[in-house]
């Protein structure tokens, strides 16, 4: 089964996950000293980040380190994309109409 990279960002441990890692790559360990889990749960985050391509994993001798997946997070961010204009021109809009009110409330004489 494809997991979708939505599904994996919607669970707050994932995006914790992600946060950690931004900054720095990070074995399985280490992660999951942040959080009250188990380790397991914690491994089983980081497969589905993985499986969605959000994290990499690097092998350094025997440890294994995760990392962020830069242009994975590119094309949610370009997806998002758009919403955000859609967001700011209502904004926009918004701040029109309280300008008009504005004006309509305190006419300058």
């Amino acid at each position: 089964m494809r997991r979708d990279v939505f599904q994996a960002i919607a669970d707050p441990t994932r995006r914790a996950i992600i946060a950690l890692i931004a900054l720095q790559a990070m074995t399985p360990n280490a992660i999951a000293e942040n959080f009250n889990t188990t380790r397991q749960a914690v491994s089983k985050h980081l497969q589905i980040l993985t499986e969605c391509e959000l994290v990499k994993q690097e092998f350094q001798g025997r440890e294994i380190f995760y990392s962020l997946e830069i242009e994975k997070m590119k094309e949610i961010d370009k997806w998002l994309e758009q919403y955000r204009k859609i967001w700011e021109n209502r904004f926009n809009q918004l701040d029109d109409v309280l300008a008009t009110l504005k004006n309509m409330s305190h006419p300058e004489f």
